[in-house]
């Protein structure tokens, strides 16, 4: 008892002494990882939608030719920065591009390096869940939109874009949830987010664990929050769980539905007054 007494008075004080610093560090966290998965999500949907772009044998062989290249520029980005380690990726693309260019190729700005990372890094991820949204929409619409002279942009903005962006949004939620912790690797590169605070807080007094423990409980905080707000987000896209059917066009009574004898209201076969007689 007195260990954990000990560990809640050195929590306090840390709280009580560095939180201007740990705010601040969690302030970048959040900033930093909604920055990053909203490019990311750009990313993936530029790319999800280019691999999507159907290839028909009947097709002129420069357009087979173009699709098929870009398709493997495509495959050849999502498998390197999904096959890689994020700490990796931040530590080549801050030290090793200025290295290979001559210092050519500089981030002057850790922000915009650090925001970067994790752009292509969640693009990558997204690209792969935007080719699902897409696949996941019924054929039979796109062929719909087709014949009713939709091009096959028109029909990707109007008419399946709009369905796998619904299918696909409880992964982008995910994909902002883990950058919140991922974006943890970041102090690699000096990015001053919440476990650089961590690690600052500890080099001053050496109290580790208490530090860790407000980390813990301060990423836990984001993640909880971060969760509720997206599965508000989800119910609001949903709609009402009841729906009522308002039919103001008198030609809808031919197609089934009529007015009660005894109430007067719109009723139809499925209705409880419905006896099927004339």
């Amino acid at each position: 008892m007195s260990r954990f007494a000990q560990l809640v008075q050195d929590v306090l004080r840390l709280c009580t002494k560095y939180f201007p610093i740990y705010l601040s560090g969690m302030r970048n966290t959040v900033l930093l990882a909604l920055i990053g998965t909203v490019l990311g999500c750009l990313i993936g949907f530029i790319c999800g939608v280019l691999n999507a772009i159907p290839c028909d044998p009947k097709d002129p062989l420069r357009k087979r030719v173009l699709i098929k290249a870009m398709r493997a520029v495509i495959r050849a980005y999502v498998e390197v920065f999904r096959g890689t380690p994020m700490v990796l990726q931040a530590v080549f693309i801050y030290y090793a591009l200025p290295y290979f260019t001559d210092g050519a190729m500089r981030f002057n700005s850790v922000w915009a390096a650090s925001i970067l990372v994790v752009s292509v890094n969640t693009g990558a991820y997204m690209t792969e869940s935007v080719r699902g949204g897409i696949i996941s929409v019924d054929p039979g619409q796109v062929e719909g939109a087709m014949a009713i002279g939709l091009t096959h942009v028109q029909a990707m903005m109007y008419v399946i874009l709009p369905q796998a962006v619904r299918n696909i949004l409880p992964q982008i939620g995910n994909n902002y949830i883990i950058n919140l912790k991922d974006t943890s690797v970041m102090f690699m590169i000096s990015f001053t987010d919440f476990f650089a605070a961590h690690r600052g807080v500890v080099g001053a007094t050496y109290l580790y664990f208490p530090s860790a423990v407000i980390e813990m409980i301060g990423y836990l905080t984001m993640t909880l929050i971060s969760s509720f707000l997206l599965r508000k987000l989800e119910q609001r896209l949903e709609g009402s769980s009841s729906f009522e059917l308002v039919v103001a066009d008198p030609l809808t009574l031919t197609s089934g539905v009529y007015r009660s004898p005894a109430s007067g209201e719109l009723f139809g076969e499925h209705s409880r007054d419905y006896t099927g007689k004339d």
